[in-house]
């Protein structure tokens, strides 16, 4: 039962506010948080405000990018299914890899977690998340918010929001349009799924295939539909950083909603297209899966999905084959997926 104080009058807790609940999330997370610190930032919870000091981080005359993003509607199949390990992952990946389209690192990340009612322990599950994708990203987790707002989110909802910053030398900025040219190539960098995009879609797809979470996913039988599709995005900033600071690559593009035929484009300068070969890469099965269950016209595949394809890179011919083998070296697949042709 609610406790009201001595007088009768209500409090924050009564109001459905938990600030003790709060203070045990803070506790819970500061490990998480002290183990993704980095030269130029501490990664310590408790302050104001984060500060970053690009000097110690070697930066001798940067400049500065932010981003933001969120999960979207996945966040709906790990709430259903219980399972909050990973969405934290692809919150980082969202905005982190906007950063390295334009040839940016990643620096400091901050978090946004927002519920109706605050249970600490899957909120720190979720932060959790969050820090190894800093880990994996090489940014430090400074900071965040976390909001317990009663009457604004269902029982066990929560919707979470990133906010990172990076930096580049001035100068080594994404897209150089200025040197693109048509015959240059398209590498595709390989997706782990459909990251955090299309999910309105996924989920009708799965109600119209009437399967569980917790059944066998039909294209990868050893993990339940939940777990496959909750695969959580890939972080490419440190495969690419020796790319990029080669100077190899004279563009960049994050394959998000919209896939491949709205995103690259926007690394392209208005005289360019891109020209994919769609057979150059195998899909990843769930693709496959969605399409035919969903009967999803091709045309809304392609709009919709990376279609196994998270990051694409813009690469003169004679440097095609260095990029990928320096991309592979750093754990990712990589395949020349197309040209560019004047427009």
């Amino acid at each position: 039962m609610t406790q009201k104080n001595q007088t009768g009058g209500l409090t924050y807790r009564d109001a459905g506010v938990d600030i003790d609940e709060g203070e045990r999330l803070v506790e819970l997370i500061k490990p998480a948080a002290k183990s993704t610190a980095r030269p130029g930032a501490q990664a310590a919870l408790g302050g104001f405000a984060a500060v970053f000091d690009p000097k110690a981080a070697g930066f001798k005359d940067p400049l500065f990018l932010a981003t933001t993003d969120g999960v979207g509607t996945k966040l709906k199949i790990a709430i259903e299914s219980n399972q909050h390990e990973s969405v934290g992952i692809d919150l980082v990946a969202m905005c982190v890899n906007d950063l390295s389209a334009q040839g940016a690192e990643p620096l400091v990340f901050l978090d946004y977690y927002a519920t109706g009612k605050l249970d600490a322990d899957q909120a720190a599950s979720v932060v959790r998340g969050i820090a190894e994708g800093c880990r994996q990203a090489g940014a430090a987790l400074a900071g965040g918010e976390t909001a317990e707002m009663p009457g604004m989110y269902a029982a066990g909802e929560y919707d979470l929001a990133g906010f990172a910053m990076g930096a580049a030398e001035r100068g080594t900025l994404l897209p150089r349009n200025e040197e693109m040219q048509a015959g240059d190539v398209i590498i595709g960098i390989a997706s782990s799924g459909p990251h955090s995009n299309g999910y309105s879609l996924v989920r009708k797809i799965v109600e119209r295939s009437g399967l569980s979470w917790d059944a066998p996913a039909p294209f990868e039988a050893s993990k339940t539909l939940a777990q496959a599709l909750l695969a959580p995005t890939r972080i490419y900033a440190r495969a690419l950083k020796p790319v990029f600071g080669a100077r190899l690559t004279k563009g960049a593009a994050h394959i998000t909603g919209g896939g491949l035929v709205e995103n690259t484009p926007r690394a392209l300068p208005d005289t360019l297209k891109a020209e994919f070969d769609w057979a150059a890469w195998t899909r990843p099965a769930v693709f496959d899966w969605l399409q035919t269950t969903g009967s999803v016209p091709e045309d809304d595949m392609r709009r919709t999905f990376n279609l196994g394809i998270g990051m694409v890179l813009i690469v003169e011919p004679a440097k095609a084959d260095d990029v990928i083998a320096q991309l592979e070296a750093g754990g990712e697949r990589a395949f020349k997926i197309g040209v560019l042709q004047a427009a």
